[in-house]
């Protein structure tokens, strides 16, 4: 029989609700890929709400209260229509966690010319991080397994007046 845990969310950070989330996802043996397959959502968008770095809308939080149970009690009142994500406040730079130190390498050392190349191709602009799509792909190679992340933002060109 599941614990009613009912109780014990009532007066969490929404921090440390989030930690309560990702460790119930963990006892569970939930994958992000798994709970974004329920969702229909993408597993990099779903991870990111169990960081606080995107915002579950009403059919989200439904679905994550059927997925988790009394475990996700209070969900709505973490992350309802006045909750707002302060996105990209988790980590400080450089950041200190191995693979995040490494993908502020990456763009450290290929920043400059990955703008350069978005230059040549669009225009003076941006890639968007708003309308924005993100990939991790596990790629197999004899040489030893390959991480493959894609970035899909719009592309935003300046605007002149």
């Amino acid at each position: 029989m599941e614990r009613d845990n009912s109780r014990l969310h009532k007066n969490l950070t929404t921090e440390e609700y989030l930690e309560h989330l990702r460790a119930a996802k963990n006892e569970l043996k939930l994958s992000f890929a798994d709970i974004a397959e329920k969702l229909g959502r993408d597993e990099l968008y779903v991870a990111a709400f169990f960081f606080g770095q995107a915002k579950p809308d009403e059919n989200d939080r439904v679905k994550l209260q059927e997925i988790f149970g009394t475990k996700a009690n209070d969900i709505s009142r973490y992350f309802g229509d006045d909750y707002y994500p302060s996105r990209g406040d988790l980590d400080p730079v450089p950041p200190k966690d191995p693979v995040l130190y490494r993908l502020y390498e990456a763009i450290m050392v290929y920043g400059r010319p990955i703008q350069s190349i978005i230059q040549e191709k669009f225009g003076d602009g941006i890639m968007s991080a708003i309308d924005f799509r993100g990939h991790v792909e596990k790629v197999e190679d004899p040489n030893g397994d390959r991480v493959k992340i894609t970035f899909d933002g719009k592309f935003l060109p300046y605007r002149r007046w």
